[in-house]
Protein backbone atom coordinates (compact mmCIF):
# COMPACT_ATOMS: atom_id res chain seq x y z
CA UNK A 1 0.00 0.00 0.00
CA UNK A 2 1.49 3.20 -0.96
CA UNK A 3 2.74 5.87 2.21
CA UNK A 4 3.14 2.40 4.25
CA UNK A 5 6.40 1.23 5.50
CA UNK A 6 7.74 -2.00 7.06
CA UNK A 7 10.53 -0.70 8.67
CA UNK A 8 10.07 0.63 12.82
CA UNK A 9 10.02 4.33 12.95
CA UNK A 10 13.02 6.24 13.43
CA UNK A 11 13.33 8.01 16.47
CA UNK A 12 15.48 11.25 16.03
CA UNK A 13 15.88 11.89 19.51
CA UNK A 14 19.82 13.10 19.76
CA UNK A 15 19.74 13.72 23.10
CA UNK A 16 22.45 11.33 24.65
CA UNK A 17 20.63 11.45 27.92
CA UNK A 18 16.48 11.92 27.83
CA UNK A 19 16.16 12.73 31.00
CA UNK A 20 18.32 15.95 31.50
CA UNK A 21 16.06 18.67 31.81
CA UNK A 22 14.85 16.59 34.40
CA UNK A 23 17.86 16.55 36.42
CA UNK A 24 18.63 19.03 39.89
CA UNK A 25 20.67 22.01 39.30
CA UNK A 26 23.17 20.59 41.51
CA UNK A 27 23.28 17.56 39.23
CA UNK A 28 25.13 19.48 36.16
CA UNK A 29 28.41 19.56 39.59
CA UNK A 30 28.80 15.52 38.79
CA UNK A 31 31.62 14.65 36.75
CA UNK A 32 33.41 11.86 36.47
CA UNK A 33 36.77 11.99 38.46
CA UNK A 34 40.12 11.84 36.60
CA UNK A 35 41.34 8.70 38.66
CA UNK A 36 38.53 6.30 38.41
CA UNK A 37 38.50 7.44 34.40
CA UNK A 38 42.47 5.53 34.42
CA UNK A 39 41.06 2.62 35.95
CA UNK A 40 40.15 0.65 33.39
CA UNK A 41 43.62 1.55 31.45
CA UNK A 42 45.58 1.75 34.44
CA UNK A 43 44.72 -1.87 35.88
CA UNK A 44 46.13 -3.58 32.71
CA UNK A 45 48.89 -5.53 33.60
CA UNK A 46 51.38 -4.46 31.06
CA UNK A 47 50.63 -1.01 32.20
CA UNK A 48 52.44 0.27 35.45
CA UNK A 49 50.31 1.96 37.58
CA UNK A 50 51.32 5.24 39.65
CA UNK A 51 47.91 6.60 39.13
CA UNK A 52 45.40 5.09 42.11
CA UNK A 53 46.10 5.29 45.65
CA UNK A 54 44.73 1.86 46.60
CA UNK A 55 46.28 0.64 49.90
CA UNK A 56 48.73 -2.52 49.36
CA UNK A 57 46.23 -4.79 51.68
CA UNK A 58 48.90 -8.02 50.88
CA UNK A 59 50.50 -6.34 53.64
CA UNK A 60 47.98 -7.47 55.87
CA UNK A 61 47.57 -10.97 58.00
CA UNK A 62 44.83 -12.02 55.58
CA UNK A 63 44.57 -15.37 57.14
CA UNK A 64 44.23 -14.12 60.79
CA UNK A 65 41.31 -11.63 59.51
CA UNK A 66 39.70 -14.32 57.70
CA UNK A 67 39.58 -16.30 61.53
CA UNK A 68 38.24 -13.13 62.85
CA UNK A 69 35.72 -12.83 60.58
CA UNK A 70 34.47 -16.14 60.59
CA UNK A 71 34.18 -16.23 64.35
CA UNK A 72 31.95 -12.94 63.80
CA UNK A 73 29.55 -14.25 61.75
CA UNK A 74 29.48 -17.44 64.18
CA UNK A 75 29.43 -15.45 67.68
CA UNK A 76 27.98 -12.60 66.86
CA UNK A 77 26.29 -13.17 63.07
CA UNK A 78 22.46 -11.94 64.60
CA UNK A 79 24.25 -8.79 65.40
CA UNK A 80 27.04 -7.89 62.89
CA UNK A 81 24.16 -8.48 59.73
CA UNK A 82 21.16 -6.47 61.66
CA UNK A 83 20.61 -2.68 61.48
CA UNK A 84 23.24 -0.98 64.23
CA UNK A 85 22.41 2.63 65.42
CA UNK A 86 22.96 5.81 63.02
CA UNK A 87 25.78 6.97 65.30
CA UNK A 88 27.82 3.65 64.98
CA UNK A 89 28.66 0.57 67.60
CA UNK A 90 29.64 2.38 70.83
CA UNK A 91 32.62 -0.05 71.45
CA UNK A 92 33.92 0.62 67.84
CA UNK A 93 33.85 4.36 68.91
CA UNK A 94 35.63 4.02 72.24
CA UNK A 95 38.42 2.01 70.01
CA UNK A 96 38.22 5.13 67.93
CA UNK A 97 38.92 7.08 70.54
CA UNK A 98 42.15 4.94 71.18
CA UNK A 99 43.49 5.00 67.48
CA UNK A 100 43.14 8.91 67.76
CA UNK A 101 45.07 9.30 70.87
CA UNK A 102 48.42 8.24 69.17
CA UNK A 103 47.73 11.76 67.18
CA UNK A 104 47.22 14.10 70.66
CA UNK A 105 43.54 13.79 70.53
CA UNK A 106 41.52 13.16 73.83
CA UNK A 107 37.90 12.49 72.70
CA UNK A 108 34.67 11.28 74.27
CA UNK A 109 33.51 8.49 71.97
CA UNK A 110 29.79 9.64 72.15
CA UNK A 111 31.28 12.72 70.38
CA UNK A 112 31.83 10.19 67.23
CA UNK A 113 29.83 9.40 64.40
CA UNK A 114 31.12 6.33 62.43
CA UNK A 115 30.69 6.77 58.59
CA UNK A 116 31.09 4.92 55.39
CA UNK A 117 34.54 6.01 54.52
CA UNK A 118 35.47 9.23 55.62
CA UNK A 119 34.25 10.06 52.51
CA UNK A 120 30.79 10.05 53.54
CA UNK A 121 31.76 11.92 56.82
CA UNK A 122 33.00 14.82 54.55
CA UNK A 123 29.63 14.29 51.98
CA UNK A 124 27.52 14.89 55.59
CA UNK A 125 29.87 18.27 56.60
CA UNK A 126 29.22 19.62 53.95
CA UNK A 127 25.34 19.20 53.04
CA UNK A 128 24.69 20.28 56.88
CA UNK A 129 27.00 23.68 56.44
CA UNK A 130 26.84 24.15 52.44
CA UNK A 131 24.31 25.96 50.19
CA UNK A 132 24.87 26.47 46.90
CA UNK A 133 27.09 29.08 46.28
CA UNK A 134 28.94 28.91 49.74
CA UNK A 135 32.91 29.27 49.86
CA UNK A 136 34.96 26.39 51.09
CA UNK A 137 39.13 27.19 51.24
CA UNK A 138 40.40 24.38 50.22
CA UNK A 139 44.73 23.75 49.45
CA UNK A 140 46.13 24.25 46.07
CA UNK A 141 46.37 21.26 44.67
CA UNK A 142 43.05 19.23 47.05
CA UNK A 143 41.72 15.87 46.92
CA UNK A 144 39.48 15.03 43.85
CA UNK A 145 37.10 13.38 46.00
CA UNK A 146 36.52 16.38 47.86
CA UNK A 147 36.03 18.55 45.15
CA UNK A 148 33.84 16.46 43.66
CA UNK A 149 31.91 16.29 47.18
CA UNK A 150 31.88 20.47 46.86
CA UNK A 151 30.68 20.40 43.27
CA UNK A 152 27.92 18.40 43.71
CA UNK A 153 26.98 20.53 46.63
CA UNK A 154 27.45 24.13 44.56
CA UNK A 155 29.92 25.66 46.36
CA UNK A 156 32.44 28.03 45.22
CA UNK A 157 36.19 26.48 45.74
CA UNK A 158 38.57 29.04 46.60
CA UNK A 159 41.75 27.61 46.66
CA UNK A 160 45.12 28.58 49.46
CA UNK A 161 48.59 28.01 48.06
CA UNK A 162 51.22 25.64 49.25
CA UNK A 163 54.35 25.32 49.81
CA UNK A 164 57.15 22.16 51.29
CA UNK A 165 55.64 23.03 54.30
CA UNK A 166 52.38 22.71 53.35
CA UNK A 167 49.50 25.35 53.55
CA UNK A 168 50.89 29.16 53.73
CA UNK A 169 49.24 30.89 56.73
CA UNK A 170 49.77 34.09 54.59
CA UNK A 171 47.66 33.17 51.74
CA UNK A 172 44.98 31.64 54.09
CA UNK A 173 44.59 35.32 55.96
CA UNK A 174 44.77 37.23 52.39
CA UNK A 175 41.83 34.69 51.04
CA UNK A 176 39.49 35.40 54.49
CA UNK A 177 40.43 39.28 54.00
CA UNK A 178 39.67 39.46 50.16
CA UNK A 179 36.45 37.32 50.71
CA UNK A 180 35.48 39.86 53.76
CA UNK A 181 36.06 42.70 51.20
CA UNK A 182 33.20 41.05 49.07
CA UNK A 183 31.11 40.31 51.62
CA UNK A 184 31.62 36.67 51.30
CA UNK A 185 32.73 34.41 54.32
CA UNK A 186 34.03 30.86 53.91
CA UNK A 187 32.02 28.06 55.28
CA UNK A 188 34.99 26.66 56.97
CA UNK A 189 38.98 25.44 55.54
CA UNK A 190 39.08 21.98 54.24
CA UNK A 191 42.77 20.78 54.51
CA UNK A 192 44.56 17.42 54.78
CA UNK A 193 47.95 18.78 57.10
CA UNK A 194 49.85 15.67 57.58
CA UNK A 195 51.06 14.06 54.67
CA UNK A 196 49.08 15.42 51.82
CA UNK A 197 47.00 13.83 49.36
CA UNK A 198 48.19 15.19 46.22
CA UNK A 199 51.03 16.78 47.60
CA UNK A 200 52.87 14.88 49.80
CA UNK A 201 53.96 17.51 52.27
CA UNK A 202 52.85 18.52 55.66
CA UNK A 203 52.21 21.16 57.68
CA UNK A 204 55.12 21.95 60.10
CA UNK A 205 54.82 22.68 63.47
CA UNK A 206 54.97 26.13 63.00
CA UNK A 207 52.46 26.28 60.52
CA UNK A 208 49.77 24.31 61.96
CA UNK A 209 49.80 26.83 65.46
CA UNK A 210 49.96 29.66 62.86
CA UNK A 211 46.59 28.49 61.19
CA UNK A 212 45.22 27.82 64.24
CA UNK A 213 45.47 30.84 65.24
CA UNK A 214 44.04 32.63 62.01
CA UNK A 215 40.74 30.62 62.23
CA UNK A 216 40.30 31.36 65.44
CA UNK A 217 40.58 34.98 65.06
CA UNK A 218 38.56 34.99 62.16
CA UNK A 219 36.25 32.66 63.50
CA UNK A 220 36.36 29.93 60.98
CA UNK A 221 35.38 26.15 61.01
CA UNK A 222 38.19 23.68 60.38
CA UNK A 223 37.48 20.26 58.62
CA UNK A 224 40.90 18.34 59.27
CA UNK A 225 41.03 14.91 56.83
CA UNK A 226 43.84 12.61 58.64
CA UNK A 227 43.72 9.52 56.34
CA UNK A 228 47.57 9.39 56.40
CA UNK A 229 48.39 10.27 59.78
CA UNK A 230 49.79 7.04 61.22
CA UNK A 231 51.54 6.42 57.75
CA UNK A 232 54.50 8.12 58.72
CA UNK A 233 58.42 7.14 57.97
CA UNK A 234 59.81 9.55 60.43
CA UNK A 235 59.87 9.62 63.91
CA UNK A 236 56.18 9.99 66.12
CA UNK A 237 52.86 10.75 64.46
CA UNK A 238 52.16 14.89 63.68
CA UNK A 239 49.65 16.07 66.18
CA UNK A 240 46.68 16.74 64.73
CA UNK A 241 45.31 20.04 64.49
CA UNK A 242 41.95 18.95 66.48
CA UNK A 243 43.96 17.63 69.43
CA UNK A 244 44.74 21.53 70.18
CA UNK A 245 41.72 23.20 68.85
CA UNK A 246 38.51 20.54 69.88
CA UNK A 247 35.86 23.43 69.24
CA UNK A 248 36.99 24.64 66.35
CA UNK A 249 38.01 21.38 64.11
CA UNK A 250 35.82 18.55 62.66
CA UNK A 251 38.39 15.57 62.39
CA UNK A 252 38.09 12.92 60.08
CA UNK A 253 39.26 9.47 59.82
CA UNK A 254 39.51 6.39 58.22
CA UNK A 255 40.26 2.87 58.83
CA UNK A 256 40.96 2.67 54.78
CA UNK A 257 44.59 2.85 54.76
CA UNK A 258 45.47 1.33 58.26
CA UNK A 259 43.45 -1.68 57.65
CA UNK A 260 40.85 -2.30 54.82
CA UNK A 261 39.54 0.33 51.93
CA UNK A 262 36.99 -2.51 51.04
CA UNK A 263 34.98 -2.55 54.13
CA UNK A 264 34.37 1.14 54.40
CA UNK A 265 34.21 2.34 58.00
CA UNK A 266 35.68 5.68 58.24
CA UNK A 267 34.13 8.75 61.06
CA UNK A 268 34.03 12.38 61.96
CA UNK A 269 34.32 13.62 65.41
CA UNK A 270 32.80 16.84 66.19
CA UNK A 271 32.18 19.20 68.47
CA UNK A 272 28.35 18.19 70.04
CA UNK A 273 25.90 20.31 67.87
CA UNK A 274 27.58 19.37 64.80
CA UNK A 275 27.47 15.52 66.11
CA UNK A 276 24.25 15.82 66.69
CA UNK A 277 23.48 17.43 63.15
CA UNK A 278 25.66 14.45 61.88
CA UNK A 279 23.51 12.56 63.26
CA UNK A 280 20.89 13.07 61.49
CA UNK A 281 22.11 13.62 58.50
CA UNK A 282 23.60 9.82 58.43
CA UNK A 283 20.17 8.68 59.41
CA UNK A 284 18.68 10.34 56.00
CA UNK A 285 21.62 9.02 54.03
CA UNK A 286 21.93 5.10 55.20
CA UNK A 287 19.91 4.88 58.12
CA UNK A 288 22.67 3.21 59.78
CA UNK A 289 26.28 2.47 58.63
CA UNK A 290 26.87 -1.29 57.98
CA UNK A 291 26.77 -3.02 61.35
CA UNK A 292 29.08 -5.89 59.65
CA UNK A 293 31.75 -3.53 58.64
CA UNK A 294 31.93 -2.00 62.33
CA UNK A 295 32.06 -5.33 64.19
CA UNK A 296 34.27 -6.35 61.51
CA UNK A 297 37.03 -3.42 62.53
CA UNK A 298 35.96 -3.87 65.93
CA UNK A 299 36.50 -7.37 66.33
CA UNK A 300 40.19 -6.79 64.60
CA UNK A 301 41.01 -3.94 66.77
CA UNK A 302 39.87 -6.07 69.76
CA UNK A 303 42.07 -9.21 69.03
CA UNK A 304 45.02 -8.14 66.75
CA UNK A 305 48.21 -6.02 67.27
CA UNK A 306 46.92 -3.61 64.98
CA UNK A 307 49.50 -0.87 66.06
CA UNK A 308 52.38 -3.03 65.01
CA UNK A 309 50.45 -3.56 61.94
CA UNK A 310 50.89 -0.10 61.51
CA UNK A 311 54.18 -0.53 61.84
CA UNK A 312 54.73 -3.11 59.29
CA UNK A 313 52.70 -0.99 56.85
CA UNK A 314 55.01 1.76 57.12
CA UNK A 315 58.03 0.03 56.61
CA UNK A 316 56.34 -1.61 53.38
CA UNK A 317 55.53 2.13 52.22
CA UNK A 318 58.85 3.34 53.04
CA UNK A 319 60.77 1.02 50.76
CA UNK A 320 58.53 2.17 47.93
CA UNK A 321 58.73 5.62 48.60
CA UNK A 322 62.56 5.32 48.70
CA UNK A 323 62.29 3.59 45.56
CA UNK A 324 60.07 5.97 43.78
CA UNK A 325 62.53 8.94 44.95
CA UNK A 326 65.74 7.10 43.90
CA UNK A 327 64.08 6.14 40.68
CA UNK A 328 63.54 9.95 40.03
CA UNK A 329 66.89 10.74 41.07
CA UNK A 330 68.17 9.04 38.42
CA UNK A 331 65.96 9.17 35.51
CA UNK A 332 63.95 12.65 35.31
CA UNK A 333 65.32 15.26 33.02
CA UNK A 334 66.75 17.85 35.11
CA UNK A 335 64.38 20.62 35.03
CA UNK A 336 61.54 18.07 36.70
CA UNK A 337 61.05 18.36 40.47
CA UNK A 338 58.52 16.94 42.97
CA UNK A 339 57.93 16.52 46.72
CA UNK A 340 59.77 14.70 48.70
CA UNK A 341 56.78 13.11 51.25
CA UNK A 342 57.90 12.34 54.57
CA UNK A 343 54.63 9.75 55.06
CA UNK A 344 51.35 8.75 53.07
CA UNK A 345 51.17 7.65 49.40
CA UNK A 346 51.96 10.22 47.26
CA UNK A 347 54.86 12.54 44.79
CA UNK A 348 53.65 15.65 43.41
CA UNK A 349 55.49 16.36 40.50
CA UNK A 350 55.84 19.82 38.53
CA UNK A 351 56.85 19.12 34.57
CA UNK A 352 59.43 21.44 32.31
CA UNK A 353 57.77 24.61 31.76
CA UNK A 354 55.85 24.51 28.63
CA UNK A 355 54.69 20.47 29.25
CA UNK A 356 51.34 19.65 29.74
CA UNK A 357 50.22 16.68 32.45
CA UNK A 358 46.32 15.79 30.45
CA UNK A 359 47.88 16.36 27.08
CA UNK A 360 50.90 14.08 27.68
CA UNK A 361 48.45 11.50 29.59
CA UNK A 362 47.73 9.40 26.59
CA UNK A 363 51.31 9.25 25.05
CA UNK A 364 51.90 8.15 28.48
CA UNK A 365 49.55 5.19 28.49
CA UNK A 366 50.88 3.90 24.98
CA UNK A 367 53.93 3.78 27.01
CA UNK A 368 52.48 1.73 29.54
CA UNK A 369 52.41 3.73 32.57
CA UNK A 370 49.71 5.66 34.45
CA UNK A 371 49.75 8.50 36.26
CA UNK A 372 46.88 11.23 37.71
CA UNK A 373 47.18 14.33 36.02
CA UNK A 374 47.31 17.90 37.88
CA UNK A 375 43.93 19.43 36.95
CA UNK A 376 42.08 17.14 38.77
CA UNK A 377 43.36 18.26 41.83
CA UNK A 378 41.89 21.74 40.73
CA UNK A 379 38.38 23.50 41.02
CA UNK A 380 39.61 26.27 38.58
CA UNK A 381 41.27 24.22 35.79
CA UNK A 382 45.04 24.84 37.17
CA UNK A 383 47.36 22.53 37.72
CA UNK A 384 48.23 21.64 33.57
CA UNK A 385 52.39 21.54 34.66
CA UNK A 386 51.88 19.34 37.48
CA UNK A 387 51.34 15.64 38.14
CA UNK A 388 50.43 12.95 40.93
CA UNK A 389 52.15 9.55 41.51
CA UNK A 390 51.70 6.84 43.50
CA UNK A 391 54.64 4.64 45.13
CA UNK A 392 51.81 2.72 47.80
CA UNK A 393 50.58 -0.45 45.01
CA UNK A 394 53.27 -1.21 42.78
CA UNK A 395 56.27 -3.24 44.16
CA UNK A 396 59.40 -1.07 44.09
CA UNK A 397 60.91 -2.81 40.70
CA UNK A 398 58.07 -1.85 39.17
CA UNK A 399 58.03 1.88 40.18
CA UNK A 400 61.27 1.95 39.01
CA UNK A 401 60.03 0.69 35.60
CA UNK A 402 57.31 3.41 35.75
CA UNK A 403 59.30 5.97 36.11
CA UNK A 404 61.51 5.08 33.64
CA UNK A 405 59.12 4.66 31.01
CA UNK A 406 57.62 8.38 32.57
CA UNK A 407 60.72 9.52 32.14
CA UNK A 408 60.99 8.34 28.31
CA UNK A 409 58.01 9.94 27.83
CA UNK A 410 58.93 13.31 29.32
CA UNK A 411 61.77 13.67 26.77
CA UNK A 412 59.73 12.89 24.01
CA UNK A 413 58.04 16.14 24.97
CA UNK A 414 60.89 18.03 25.65
CA UNK A 415 61.91 16.89 21.90
CA UNK A 416 58.50 17.94 20.76
CA UNK A 417 58.23 21.32 22.40
CA UNK A 418 61.75 22.18 21.46
CA UNK A 419 60.88 21.76 17.99
CA UNK A 420 57.24 23.09 17.59
CA UNK A 421 56.77 25.07 20.77
CA UNK A 422 54.99 24.46 24.13
CA UNK A 423 51.48 22.81 23.74
CA UNK A 424 49.86 25.33 26.05
CA UNK A 425 50.40 27.01 29.51
CA UNK A 426 47.17 25.38 30.79
CA UNK A 427 46.42 29.03 32.03
CA UNK A 428 43.07 30.20 31.24
CA UNK A 429 43.34 33.92 30.69
CA UNK A 430 41.67 36.68 33.34
CA UNK A 431 41.76 33.90 35.83
CA UNK A 432 43.83 34.24 38.66
CA UNK A 433 45.14 31.63 41.04
CA UNK A 434 47.23 30.70 43.48
CA UNK A 435 48.63 27.28 42.04
CA UNK A 436 51.03 25.27 43.62
CA UNK A 437 54.50 25.92 45.22
CA UNK A 438 56.02 22.70 45.62
CA UNK A 439 59.49 22.45 44.42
Amino acid sequence: MEGRSDHPPVHRETRFDADVARYAARAKGMVASEIRALFAVANRPEVVSLAGGSPNISGLPLDVVSSLLSDLVLQRGTVALQYSTAQGDPTLREQITDVMRLVGIEANPDDVVVTVGSQQALDLVTRIFCDPGDVVLCEAPSYVGALGVFAAYQCQVVHVAMDDEGLVPEHLENAIRTLAAQGRRPKFLYTIPTYHNPAGVSLSPQRREAILEICHRHDLLIVEDDPYGLLGFEGEPSRALRADEPARVVYLGSFSKTFSPGLRVGWALAPHAIRDKLVLAQESATLCPPAFSQLAVSTYLANHDWQSQIKALREMYRERRDAMLSALDDLMPPSTTWTKPKGGFFVWMTLPEGLDSKAMSPRAIRERVAYVPGTAFYADGFGSQCLRLSYCFPPPDRIREGVRRLAAVIEQELELRDTFGPFHSGRRKGVESPGPDLR
